[in-house]
């Protein structure tokens, strides 16, 4: 069966072979003369930034698209499979049957039977009951019947309830179906574009290990590191038309790229000053042309051409957060609070303070609350039981993964201008066209309706949208989906040295082990366990407190497993960092009050003044918050 593992060694065959393949949309080539062999066996990684015509090579590969030029050899009756980044279309189709069409007509057949059984047990028509036998003839005829154990597990392994509807499950849940349905047709070749987006951590990693175990040949399109660094054995670049093999692991491919990219800039480098040089002899005048070596010139000529056909690798986008006011130093506190939607407990007892400049990032299975907490911790929603304090000077932006912001009909400026010309970034004032370049938007791209975008541009012009309001907390749900590993660089590096507060749902394990300071861990039954760091750091201490559960255990200590120490990995920190806080503020407490003591104090300007008395108080609320908190802390040890 498909998804069993096999130990077995595997001898790779070739599969598919692509031989000076051309293809091109408008002036800009796509792919020019691309060479590419795939074996059973081989995981490749197809890389490149958002447009550079990936999804364009998957489906030259599968058949659907012809290129302009090239051959195309194809091990005979070889079987591929494809899973596109787009949902599944809205149907009536159960999980069931929108699964089963992966094995076309047998499929149809194990639908129909898995309709008329459920039909039959609960109306017991004659008619239904002479189909149902009639299409066990045929299955069984066809030997389908182990498709239908193929489906069956594969909707397991999913946790898909095979009579839900397609058009009523979530993005989520429809990924996996679509998932589903690329896998039971139990293909030589498997090509998976974008496979992590809307799922959540734990199907991505057992999607991992699925894939793992596959012993067939496997292209796949991903901006999840983690994947990519776990499943690859092989890293295709596709880079302004030409592909690129690299075998090694993305650790050793980004410094060989930096290389190679060092080594173009300097050639480019030295190409223009040879043509610069020939350039200015050409037009030195009479005396020059009379003494013109035609050699030189023609030589000029072929420099001008190579120059022109030069393809500019695409610029990255140049993100700035229109960083708000400082908030005030709490910025969220939540004490007991619970919510629960049809009797199902989705956030329980969970009590958090959140101060200025905290990174947070939420983990949790699709469905498990984290939009919710997100709704309550922001003040749009009010908890069903337990207390929400909001700090002052808030400036909240929130980046929605639906997309919802967004007008379609609208073009790509409207949705960002909102009726302006100009967008104000940290004082400084730019055209609404120029600052969407820094998105990658060119002028006739800003003009162009949003519903005409592609994934990854919907998510570059949230982003636009999102950094154009000041903002001192932003709230950022999934941001990582359809961005291409470049941008999602960028933005990590923007958002690691952002000094506000950030609240951010992902299942990007690299995303949040890069950015996040600490993280909200859904767990059963609405609970919600605090860790310090990001998603490696949380594997690492639930690891070691399970170690010390089982040691305790193994001491004759009359506790269970499901004791909980009293204060989480974030308490513990943030009580030994409370000592030197608390010094800190009081030496700073002590200078101003001495600066205050002094006569010359008051013969200053009002404004100077009225900051430092300002300022005085605050020193004393955060000492007060801190002494608290550390009472509060030192009591639960």
């Amino acid at each position: 069966m498909m998804l069993h593992a096999t130990h077995s060694r595997v001898r790779m065959s070739l599969l598919i072979t692509l031989d000076k393949i051309n293809i091109a949309y408008g002036l800009n080539p796509l792919l020019h003369d691309a060479n590419l062999q795939i074996k059973s066996a081989e995981r490749i990684c197809l890389i490149g930034r958002n447009g550079a015509g990936k999804s364009t090579l998957m489906k030259i590969i599968e058949g659907t698209v012809k290129p302009d030029s090239g051959n195309i050899w194809r091990k005979p009756h070889l079987k591929i499979s494809r899973l596109t980044q787009e949902l599944p279309e809205q149907n009536n189709l159960s999980v069931y049957e929108y699964v089963a069409s992966g094995v076309e007509a047998i499929g149809q057949l194990l639908a129909d039977y898995h309709t008329l059984t459920n039909q039959v047990a609960h109306n017991h028509q004659a008619e239904d009951i002479k189909k149902l036998s009639h299409i066990q003839d045929l299955i069984e005829t066809h030997q389908a019947w182990s498709f239908d154990n193929t489906i069956q597990q594969i909707l397991t392994r999913l946790e898909l309830n095979p009579d839900h509807l397609i058009n009523e499950l979530s993005g989520g849940w429809q990924r996996r179906a679509a998932l589903a349905k690329a896998l039971v047709s139990s293909p030589e070749l498997l090509l998976l574009d974008e496979p992590t987006n809307h799922l959540d951590i734990s199907a991505i990693q057992w999607l991992e290990d699925q894939l793992l175990n596959l012993n067939i040949g496997l292209l796949f399109i991903t901006h999840d590191r983690a994947l990519l660094q776990r499943l690859a054995t092989r890293i295709i670049e596709l880079d302004r038309g030409n592909l690129s093999s690299w075998s090694c692991s993305y650790q050793e491919y980004l410094i060989r790229k930096e290389e190679l990219a060092n080594a173009e800039q300097k050639h480019h480098a030295d190409f223009d000053k040879k043509l610069a040089e020939e350039e200015r002899w050409i037009r030195q005048g009479v005396k020059a042309r009379r003494t013109r070596n035609e050699g030189r010139v023609r030589a000029l000529e072929a420099l001008r051409q190579v120059h022109a056909q030069r393809i500019e690798k695409q610029k990255n986008p140049d993100f700035k957060i229109n960083q708000g006011d400082e908030s005030g130093q709490l910025v969220i506190e939540a004490k007991n609070i619970s919510q629960e939607y049809d009797h199902k407990k989705i956030i329980h007892n969970f009590s958090t303070r959140i101060m200025r400049g905290d990174k947070i990032g939420l983990i949790g299975p699709n469905g498990s609350g984290k939009t919710t907490l997100l709704n309550i911790l922001t003040g749009q929603l009010t908890p069903q039981q337990g207390e929400m304090t909001l700090g002052t000077k808030l400036q909240i932006a929130y980046f929605d993964q639906l997309r919802s912001a967004l007008e379609p009909n609208k073009t790509v400026a409207e949705n960002v201008a909102e009726g302006r010309t100009a967008i104000e970034i940290n004082g400084q004032t730019k055209h609404i066209i120029s600052y969407l370049n820094d998105f990658l938007f060119t002028a006739q791209r800003a003009m162009t309706p949003v519903k005409a975008l592609s994934g990854g541009e919907c998510n570059r012009l949230l982003l636009a949208r999102l950094f154009s309001q000041p903002a001192n907390l932003l709230i950022l749900d999934e941001p990582t989906n359809d961005l291409d590993i470049e941008t999602l660089e960028l933005l990590e590096d923007l958002l690691t040295h952002y000094q506000g507060t950030l609240l951010i749902v992902s299942h990007d394990r690299a995303f949040l082990d890069n950015v996040v300071t600490s993280t909200f861990i859904f767990e059963n039954d609405g609970n919600i366990q605090e860790y310090v760091g990001g998603y490696q750091d949380y594997l690492s201490q639930r690891k070691a407190y399970s170690q010390q559960i089982i040691s305790k255990s193994q001491a004759g200590e009359n506790k269970t497993t499901t004791t909980r120490i009293k204060l989480s990995y974030k308490e513990q920190n943030e009580l030994a960092e409370l000592p030197g806080r608390i010094e800190k503020l009081e030496k700073e407490h002590l200078e101003l009050q001495e600066q205050i003591s002094q006569p010359e104090f008051y013969k200053q300007a009002g404004e100077k003044i009225t900051a430092s008395l300002s300022k005085v108080k605050e020193i004393e609320d955060a000492l007060s918050i801190a002494y608290a908190r550390w009472d509060e802390l030192d009591n639960k040890k």
